[in-house]
């Protein structure tokens, strides 16, 4: 069963920019505020509310209707979820609920997790492969990337059939792309522009005798 961390982050909302942006400040204001208050584990229970949230899809989804308004789902929060959770997280429900941005509720838990693995000295990477890798060999990808960074890796592989081969590793936003697809895909450029150089070249060539 997919975790709240990927169930979570609808893959719209991962790729807007913006959202992204704003789920981020809301992400370092959780944890900063929970330091601040000396909360010691605030995203397992942000996690396991995002999971309870879930397994009610209807409520899910008028947490983030446009047919509420602010004060409807703050009233929402007030009646359901409050009452079932920590002050603390209560607080900051009541907080996303004032500002219209509970349909963040999964990425801002993405970004926090990612935080506070960089806060404390450690990175995601993600690493995409053809088929499934063996502990053996995402030991030794961990063990590379681990000599190759600052940070200390955390490895999360991801099967996808239509690379073909070779590996896709993503480090935030930027992409180390060694996959068969991507090579055949450069490969099929090379040879089309040579092929059109070539084209042009003997145009040129022939252009240049009718000249003379």
């Amino acid at each position: 069963m997919a975790s709240a961390v990927e169930t979570a982050r609808p893959k719209h909302v991962l790729e807007d920019p913006s959202a992204r942006s704003i789920a981020m400040v809301y992400a370092v204001a959780l944890l900063d505020a929970a330091k601040s208050a000396g909360v010691a584990q605030p995203l397992d229970e942000f996690k396991d509310l995002i999971e309870a949230v879930q397994s009610n899809p209807e409520f899910e989804s008028l947490l983030s209707s446009a047919m509420l308004n602010r004060d409807d789902k703050q009233g929402l929060i007030e009646r359901t979820l409050k009452p079932r959770c920590s002050e603390f997280l209560g607080n900051f429900l009541t907080v996303l609920a004032k500002h219209d941005r509970l349909n963040l509720l999964g990425t801002i838990l993405h970004e926090a997790i990612q935080e506070q693995e960089r806060r404390s000295g450690s990175q995601r990477v993600l690493v995409r492969s053809a088929v499934a890798l063996s502990p053996a060999q995402l030991d030794s990808i961990r063990s590379q990337l681990k000599s190759a960074m600052t940070t200390d890796p955390i490895v999360v592989p991801q099967v996808e059939p239509a690379l073909l081969g070779g590996l896709i590793i993503q480090v935030q936003d930027t992409i180390y792309d060694g996959s068969v697809a991507t090579r055949l895909k450069n490969l099929t450029q090379r040879l089309r522009d040579r092929y059109v150089h070539e084209i042009q070249s003997g145009r040129d060539r022939f252009s240049s005798s009718e000249g003379n």
